[in-house]
């Protein structure tokens, strides 16, 4: 008995600090792939949020006795209240026609900044519609 004793002893000796390496390999895969999780939520974020600020811009802008810039100023108002401001600086505004009908577009553009310790911000182009009101 005493035989069987000392090899389960070895064993366990040989063992010692494997946990450690098992972490070390398990984390090496599973932290980038919590990372691009977390980048891909954040980039859909605030892609949603532009979309729904400028869109929201372009329709007060396209209400009667208002121009696109305040249509901008809206969108700006709308991002600043969701998101930090420095995603509502490059926000533009203006009048297409469309189907016959004239609309206030809005465009706003972001870049999503990167989670982890490398890689490019990723840029997000939105633009938002209203049709134009007309005072009859």
């Amino acid at each position: 008995m005493k035989r069987s004793a000392r090899s389960t002893d070895r064993r366990r000796g040989n063992e010692v600090g494997a946990a450690v390496v098992d972490f070390v390999l398990v984390s090496v895969v599973l932290m980038p792939l919590f990372l691009g999780l977390l980048q891909v939520g954040l980039v859909l974020h605030v892609r949603n949020t532009l979309a729904a600020a400028a869109t929201e811009g372009a329709r007060y802008a396209a209400t009667v006795d208002r121009d696109p810039s305040a249509g901008v100023a809206r969108t700006r108002e709308q991002i600043r209240g969701a998101l930090t401001g420095r995603f509502a600086d490059h926000i533009t505004a203006g009048t297409e026609r469309a189907g016959g009908v004239e609309t206030v577009v809005v465009r706003a553009s972001a870049e999503v900044p990167p989670l982890g310790l490398w890689g490019p911000g990723i840029v997000v182009h939105v633009e938002g519609h209203g049709v134009e009101e007309e005072l009859r």
